[in-house]
């Protein structure tokens, strides 16, 4: 999506701009959010799960998926040992702790950035590689 290297993320779940969701959401393998979530979202603990937010997706929660790519609104901490995808479009109202991040210019956090040991280094014991 932003870098050449990457191949897009696995889509299981798909929740439409229509939608409403008021509670918590888990999901395993990928969630797509085009609409809105009231809630927390988790996702399995498999280092490839993936949530990814269009720029009309938006959720009022703790985000907790080891892999994120944003574009919508979070109004929450993201908990995500992988890896942030932080678009243009990307608004973030709490702290967010990463494995890797990506910014584009234009996205903001309002909270704190904090690295934490990603998976594939608690995993391994060594760097992570992609």
């Amino acid at each position: 999506m932003f870098t050449r290297d990457q191949k897009p993320a696995r889509i299981d779940t798909l929740i439409g701009k229509a939608a409403h969701v008021n509670g918590d959401v888990e999901f395993s393998g990928g969630l797509h959010l085009d609409g809105s979530i009231v809630g927390n979202v988790r996702s399995d603990r498999e280092p490839t799960s993936t949530l990814s937010v269009s720029p009309g997706g938006s959720i009022e929660g703790m985000v907790d998926v080891p892999n994120v790519r944003l574009e919508g609104t979070v109004k929450g901490d993201i908990h995500a040992p992988g890896r942030v995808i932080l678009g243009a479009t990307a608004r973030v109202e709490g702290s967010v702790f990463y494995g890797v991040i990506e910014m584009t210019l234009g996205a903001q956090i309002m909270g704190k950035l904090t690295q934490v040991a990603s998976e594939k280094v608690a995993a391994t014991g060594g760097p992570a590689t992609d």
